[in-house]
């Protein structure tokens, strides 16, 4: 780990905060962690390119979103823990039909931008309980839409301090995934939707609000969708391969699995990681014995 002192007199230059022996647990939706060694909240970006220019190179950094996609280890984090705040969350419009949003904008608010600017194409990102930031590095989707659906660039910064422009045709997008290098920050994104009536826009953000909370669940720790849809597989999706091959009742401690729908995994009260991480691996190791597909993790697992 770097010096600490190094890093406590560089946090007397700055804005922003920097804390040491940071707890996790509140940071993401399990509620699950453990305690990051430094936890750096950036006020600007000439801040955040000062630190990865002196510290970026040196340790393993993870840039922290809503939380919303993560199971993080109940040990010490062996790096960094970056997490963008407000200055990052700017959303305007560009031009009629071009929006910007900043990386830790959340998708919910950026479809609510577009639709007061009467920008249809954007509702999907009302069902999706993340940031941009986060978004964009697994290209999150829902109903038949991805963030490459809507993409034109992405502004993002190295471990370095360099920052980049990225045209979207320039990158690869896969199923919940892309072939951009794991050390790039997003910090911004230009997406494109088209012109409509407002209240078309509203109501197709309601009905598909309404479709989610029917067969999701909310207002629980839980990590989002557990498993990808193996697409290269079998036609069947990952919930459909889950209740086949497990007993919905099966639990490790307190993580369980959604009765509402069973490719959520929750913490019913105060699971481990050990524990989501038994539950993963035997809702994956069952669904291998009863298929025969490998069926890969859509939550991203800190070790």
């Amino acid at each position: 780990m770097t010096n600490i002192n190094e890093l406590k007199n560089f946090s007397k230059d700055i804005q922003g905060k920097i804390f040491f022996d940071y707890n996790l647990k509140k940071t993401n939706w399990f509620n699950i962690g453990g305690v990051a060694p430094v936890y750096f909240k950036p006020e600007s970006l000439n801040e955040l390119i000062s630190f990865l220019k002196r510290f970026g190179s040196k340790e393993k950094i993870f840039l922290l979103g809503a939380g919303s996609n993560v199971l993080m280890n109940d040990g010490i984090f062996q790096g960094i823990v970056i997490k963008l705040g407000k200055k990052f969350s700017n959303i305007s419009q560009l031009s009629d039909t071009t929006l910007v949003a900043g990386s830790a904008a959340t998708d919910r608010q950026v479809s609510e931008f577009a639709c007061e600017s009467h920008l249809g194409g954007f509702e999907f990102l009302s069902c999706i309980p993340g940031t941009i930031g986060g978004g964009l590095k697994m290209n999150s989707g829902c109903f038949e839409r991805e963030f490459k659906d809507v993409l034109l660039s992405i502004q993002a910064i190295d471990n370095t301090g360099k920052i980049l422009t990225i045209p979207s045709s320039k990158i690869n997008f896969v199923y919940r995934g892309n072939n951009l290098g794991k050390n790039l920050i997003f910090l911004s994104a230009s997406f494109k939707g088209k012109i409509g009536d407002k209240s078309i826009i509203q109501n197709k953000i309601n009905e598909l609000k309404f479709k989610k909370n029917q067969s999701q669940p909310t207002k629980i720790k839980t990590g989002g969708s557990t498993f990808k849809n193996p697409i290269n597989q079998t036609k069947e999706k990952a919930w459909e391969l889950i209740k086949k091959s497990v007993p919905l009742d099966t639990k490790f401690g307190d993580a369980g699995i959604s009765e509402k729908h069973c490719n959520f995994f929750v913490n019913k009260k105060d699971a481990s990681f050990k524990d989501m991480k038994n539950l993963i691996d035997f809702v994956k190791n069952s669904v291998k014995s009863k298929t025969g597909i490998d069926i890969e993790t859509e939550i991203e697992i800190i070790k």
